[in-house]
Formats: C-alpha cells, structure tokens, sequence
C-alpha cells in the first residue's frame, strides 16, 4: 500500500461546496407555454461562434426519489460544476455547487434516497512512477454540505464501481472497489456495503482472480461474477442466488476461438433473468432461465436495429421499458403508466421535435423531460404527471435557448460492394441544397454510430454553410453482428471506402460539389481523416483530425497498460491485422492535400503523442499541415474554451483550403 494509499488520498482531491446566487432557471409552463418555448428565439441572423461553443446549461440532470431536487452538472464561466438544486423556485432556491481541484473529473452521480448522493470521482495519480487514472466515491449530502469519504486511504486505482442503491430510503449502496494493488487479493475487486452518512462499509464478497465486474439483483444481492484470463483469454461465469450462497460456475467460454455466452442484464423476481442476444442477427431481449442461462421468448426487437438499453422497474426487479436507437434515441415503455405518458408527451410536442425522459421520481410521477430535435438543442423540462402541469429548468443551450438551425435527416446510400450505409445529413438553412462545399464527418468509436441528435459540430458547420454527412460506415453499432462483422479487418480500408462513398452518392444527388469536399472527424474520426488526406488526395481539398489515431502499434501499447490490456489488443488486431500498412504516420510521404492536426494535451483516451509523432512525420516528409495543441483539452470537450478554440481554428483552416 506504499504509495497508493496516502498517495491516492492526498492528491488535490480536495472539495468545497458554495452555494450560488439565483436559482435554477425556471419558469411554470403549461403545455401550450411548452410549445412557445420551442419557438422562442426563431431568428434568421447568423448564429455566433460562442453560441455553438457553450456547455450544456445542465448535462445529465438526475431527479431526487421524491422528485423535489435536481442534480446535475451546471455550466459556470465555460466549466461545468456538479450543482444540487430544489425544483421548486422562490427567494431561498438557491443551487448548491460542489467545487473540486482543477485536475479531479466528476464523472458520474447518485442519487440514494432522498437526502444523499454517491459521486464518483477520477484523477491522474502517479502510482510507484506511473501516472495512472485513479477513481473514488464520496457520499455527499444532498444541501452538499456532508462529504463523506469511502475508504479512501484503504482503495486501490479503481474504486468507483457502485452496483446498487437501496430504494428503502436508506443511504445504502454496494461498491466494488480495488482495496490495493500489492496483493492478488487487494487487487481484484471486494463488493463493499456502505452507508454513505457515516462513511463505514462491511465486506460482503471477498475478491476472486480474474473477477473485475460484479452484478447485484434490484434487491441488493450480489448475484454474478464475470471472469475473464487475460492470458488464456477464458471467461467463466461464477452464480449464486443469494448472498447466503456460494458462488459455482456456470458456463466458460474461450475468446481466443470466438466462444461467448449472453450474461443476464436484469434479474427478475420470478427468478428469471432478461439476456440480450444477437443470435437472429441483432441484439435482441429474451427471457433467460436461471441457473443455465437458457434463452425464452423474445421480450423485443426493433427491426433493423440493436437494442440500446433495457430500464427497470422502480424495484429493479423487472423490465419497463427499452432504449431504442433507430434514426433517433427514445424510450418504447411497457410500463402502462409510462407509455401512456410518453403517447401524450409525443403527441404534444409534434412538430418534428421528440420528448425524451431523462430522470423520473421513485413512484415515476415526476419526470424530467428533454425536448428538442436534431435542428434545436432543445430544453429541459420538470413534469408533475399529477398535476399535468410542466415547468421549464433550463434551455439546454441558453445563448441558442429555442431557436431551429439547420435540417436534419436520416439517408442510405450503397457501398461500392453493394452493402447499404446509414448516414445522417445536415443541410445548411441558409442555403440552397445543390452543389454545396461539404464535410464528410465520420463518427468516433468505431464501434459507435451517429443519430438525428442535437450536434453543436455539426451545427456549426452547416450555419457556416457546408452540407455535413455523417456515415455509419460498415462496423459501427447499431445495426446488428453481420455489419458490425464488415468492418473486421478494414480500418482505413473498406471503412474508408465508405466514406469515399458517401461523397460520391451527394455528388450523384446533386448536394455537394465534387471540387469543394473535406474530412474533418475526433478519435476514429480523426484517423479516418488522416487517411482521406494519404488516399483519397482526388477526392478532397483538406482534412482535420482532432485526437486522432496515427500509430496502430503505439496504441495497442498504450492500451496494453490498463487492465485486460491483451483482450483489447486482440480486439484491435481483429480490425487491423496489418497495423503499419492503415497507420498513417507511416505513409506521410503519401499525403497529398493539407491537413490540420488538433489535440488536447490532458486526453486521456488518445494520448496527444498520437498527433505529435503525425506532425513530426508529416514534417519530415516535407508535406503541409497545421498542428495545434490545447493544454487543457481532453478528449471529450468539457471545456467551452477548449471548444470555442478548435471551432476557431477549423473554420480558419477551412476558409484557406475549402471556403464555404
């Protein structure tokens, strides 16, 4: 424990709530105010950069079990904030804000009865030399005036894994946390029960080899341990039904030859359990017998689409509902209650726009709800089902607060091969949709996909008058195991092709110019625009790479450092047998057309050295580029700065090589 210990605990970790000025904006709305919020600010002046920069108001806001308070990350001077407020407004309606050191992340939050929160927090540490990301939790009351630690100085690196909260009221939950880093035995995960009041926890199951992810039942019994080798690559399955009980294993597979079996997501109270399979083709939810993990009846299936998501019931014990991502993310409820409040929400709304419930009360009768489109970022809204009557927290993005920006829609067009591509196009409002400059964005990932979501990126570049496509190129997720299948062992190559492609099928259409098209994307996104500008010189001016990938070899090396870093690398050598011939920074001396380089010095996904080895190869092959590193960046944008900079640079860059 030299080190970690008291090293963990007495980095700047420190914390300190305030509570701020003014409460959280709000304002009573009935259905037919609701409506003139969504047209409030339509204008058709050009939209200021800063505009698009701009943290959401509120991102990801969690409503208390009784429905009477909101916390949720609150942007303040371009920095976001964990912030605790009460719904209801008035004079004393004053949010709390939880401040913590400059290099602590707030990364998720909790609520766990009506009066605490857990928290989790993550840092960069050194650890016996190493700088290694390092999580913990604190209880934290819900005024933010009670930080609790939980075992700090007795946690190894990860220690942030909450299985369960108790739903009696109670400040309860289960962690599964390292208790060291020396020892087998402190290294892979205990399961811990604490009260986050007081602090103290007990150990209710002993870390196992090999076990790193524990799942408990909506009744707070520890129920499944998840084993995986990474030097052998076999997985096993360790049951039980109860805490009383010993764990016994029930299926193995070994990865190495492609064996799986379908772990339950939800365990029932009948015993059953849901499992999600993807044996017809995608990811469907089953019935699942218990112990031997036998699939039933299919549950439900959204035709051409994996499930996204399953949600619980208020007991955690059963289904009620499913997350869908078909052209856009909604909830399909089978609770009645829920679906026929989302029917009513859905029909009121109309106009294009879609209602999503973000949060809801313990009895599910006051709910927070999102409303706004691909073209409005929309805003968030408190409903008391009870009453009917909605109340407006806060527009999701205050500088743009209702007003609607560019269309958006879903498209497909054909691969060269044949295979059919999902995209999403943004067209500019401004603009007549024929012979456009256009951007081809592909997504991160690449196991990810794009939708018709609010999208400040792409936004940005449509208001400055680029038709933008957003392809889900063979291998993204979402569209079932046979097409993410296509895209084993094409990184930069057919992947590519359908990027290439996409151009071509706007060029066919008539939306773009085939003079006038760039690549611009972040992470995969950021490779693949490395690889437009090495080969596919013909077909673009320019390229912009933000957080990309140059080095395939250096970053299964990178990755090979954290835990199951040997599965991962498998992974990616499934993508790309051949690393050195798709890495751009070994092909410089191809690069044809000018490419600027963008990367946050603190991300902790994509180390910045991936973008500094592509400019110094890029310099040394005597090719054009522009590299520019941010400081503080991550890899996600959580700072306005970060992101006013790089849009600032992107159109500077694009009005020298492809000017809207």
């Amino acid at each position: 424990m030299t080190g970690i210990g008291r090293g963990v605990a007495c980095a700047a970790w420190l914390l300190a709530a305030s509570a701020m000025g003014g409460s959280v904006p709000a304002g009573a709305a009935s259905d037919q105010a609701a409506a003139k919020d969504a047209g409030a600010g339509a204008k058709d002046g050009p939209v200021p950069v800063e505009a698009f920069a701009a943290l959401p108001a509120i991102d990801e806001p969690r409503l208390s079990p009784d429905g009477t308070r909101v916390a949720g990350k609150m942007a303040i001077d371009g920095t976001q904030y964990l912030m605790i407020a009460p719904v209801a407004g008035g004079p004393d309606a004053k949010p709390s804000v939880v401040r913590v050191g400059p290099t602590v992340d707030i990364n998720w939050w909790r609520w766990v009865g009506d009066g605490w929160l857990a928290v989790g927090l993550g840092s960069q540490d050194m650890v016996y030399g190493n700088e290694i990301y390092v999580t913990r939790v604190i209880g934290l009351s819900a005024d933010a005036k009670v930080m609790k630690r939980l075992d700090w100085e007795k946690s190894g690196i990860r220690a942030d894994d909450v299985l369960w909260t108790a739903r009696d009221g109670s400040p309860r939950i289960l962690l599964a946390k390292q208790t060291g880093i020396t020892s087998e035995m402190d290294f892979w995960p205990s399961v811990y029960e604490y009260d986050l009041s007081t602090g103290r926890g007990r150990r209710i199951v002993n870390g196992v080899a090999n076990v790193w992810d524990w799942y408990a039942d909506g009744a707070g019994q520890v129920r499944i341990g998840y084993r995986l080798d990474d030097s052998s690559r076999k997985a096993t399955l360790l049951y039980r039904t109860n805490n009383g009980e010993t764990f016994r294993t029930i299926a193995r597979a070994d990865r190495k030859n492609n064996e799986s079996f379908v772990t339950p997501v939800l365990f029932r109270a009948d015993g059953s359990a849901i499992g999600i399979d993807d044996s017809d083709g995608h990811d469907t939810a089953y019935e699942m017998s218990l112990p031997d993990l036998k699939l039933g009846k299919t549950l439900f299936a959204t035709p051409g689409y994996d499930i996204a998501s399953v949600i619980p019931n208020p007991a955690g014990d059963d289904v009620a509902g499913y997350g869908v991502d078909d052209h856009y993310y909604h909830s399909e409820w089978t609770d009645p209650a829920m679906h026929e409040v989302q029917a009513a929400m859905d029909e009121a709304v109309g106009n294009g726009r879609h209602a999503h419930i973000l949060s809801w009360s313990a009895d599910r009768t006051k709910l927070l709800v999102s409303v706004g489109s691909a073209s409005q970022a929309g805003i968030i809204y408190y409903f008391d089902t009870g009453s009917g009557r909605m109340q407006r927290l806060s527009w999701a993005n205050p500088k743009l607060q209702g007003r609607i920006l560019s269309p958006v829609r879903t498209i497909r067009y054909p691969a060269r091969d044949g295979t059919m591509i999902e995209a999403v196009l943004t067209l500019p409002r401004a603009r007549t949709a024929k012979a456009l400059p256009i951007i081809i964005l592909p997504h991160g990932g690449p196991f990810a996909r794009d939708d018709e979501s609010w999208d400040w990126w792409t936004q940005y570049l449509a208001e400055l008058g680029y038709a933008v496509i957003q392809p889900n190129y063979r291998g993204s997720s979402g569209y079932g195991r046979e097409f993410a299948k296509k895209g084993e062992g094409q990184w930069g190559l057919k992947m590519q092709d359908d990027l290439d492609d996409a151009l071509a099928w706007t060029v066919k259409e008539g939306i773009a110019d085939p003079k006038r098209a760039c690549m611009v994307g972040a992470s995969y996104g950021g490779y693949a625009a490395m690889r437009a500008a090495q080969r596919g010189g013909g077909l673009y001016r320019c390229a912009i790479s933000y957080a990309g990938v140059s080095d395939l070899a250096a970053m299964r090396a990178y990755d090979g450092q954290f835990l199951y870093g040997r599965t991962r690398g498998d992974w990616l050598k499934k993508q790309a047998p051949d690393f050195r011939s798709v890495s751009p920074r070994f092909g410089a001396a191809a690069f044809s057309v000018p490419i600027l380089l963008v990367h946050g010095k603190a991300d902790k996904r994509v180390p910045v050295k991936q973008s500094r080895m592509m400019a110094g190869a890029l310099e040394d092959a005597g090719k054009p580029f522009e590299y520019f590193e941010q400081p503080l960046a991550d890899h996600h944008f959580t700072r306005s700065e970060d992101r006013l900079t790089f849009l600032q640079r992107m159109k500077a860059f694009l009005d020298r090589h492809n000017p809207a």
